[in-house]
């Protein structure tokens, strides 16, 4: 049933140490295309003024999730929903205090990208809170590394759909959505962490 992603285990830590600095001090998080469910439940142990709502549109991931929610002793780890990043007008999400969204946009449709600003924007506007996202993205002026342009290529072949996403529009859809990209910081194994917060 519990399903193991290696990466999670490589960057949880360093993610966490960037989350620290973004996050506010309590409220909701609401995790978009959770996976396995290994960083809901470290993040929710790392934060435990938060309370952590992960999120799945697969069903093996949210079984996945709900697995590992069975051993955790907190108490700030939601039972994981159905939700699409494509569909933003059927998330059904409460208010929340912060969006975050690791490892997805190169692994969907680009529907999920623009379905994931749109509901962040829905969700956040007004307000200073965080849509955060973890990953590879080619940016311009910046030499990409071997290993992200083999990535790319392998995902393209798997799927035409996915693919690395480049930053820059990335930045146009957060600017078409009133988003403003207000962070960037480099990762291990060439990812970035990106910050974007209504404005």
């Amino acid at each position: 049933m519990k399903k193991h992603a290696p990466a999670t285990l490589r960057n949880r830590e360093v993610i966490a140490q960037a989350l620290a600095e973004e996050l506010p001090q309590d409220g909701l998080v609401l995790e978009v295309a959770s996976g396995s469910g290994e960083h809901a439940v470290f993040f929710a142990d790392r934060f435990p003024m938060m309370t952590w709502q992960p999120s799945d549109p697969n069903g093996e991931a949210v079984a996945s999730i709900r697995a590992y929610r069975t051993e955790f002793s907190g108490t700030n780890l939601r039972s994981p929903v159905v939700l699409d990043a494509s569909m933003p007008d059927h998330w059904n999400a409460e208010a929340v205090d912060a969006i975050v969204c690791i490892n997805m946009t190169h692994i969907s449709p680009w529907a999920a990208s623009v379905g994931l600003f749109k509901g962040a924007a829905q969700i956040l506007s007004g307000k200073s809170l965080p849509l955060i996202l973890y990953g590879p993205y080619f940016e311009h002026g910046v030499e990409p590394a071997p290993s992200n342009i083999a990535f790319d290529e392998g995902l393209r072949a798997r799927n035409s759909e996915w693919g690395i996403r480049r930053l820059a529009d990335m930045d146009a859809l957060a600017h078409a959505n009133g988003l403003t990209r207000t962070a960037r910081r480099e990762m291990p194994a060439n990812n970035v962490f990106l910050v974007y917060r209504p404005g």
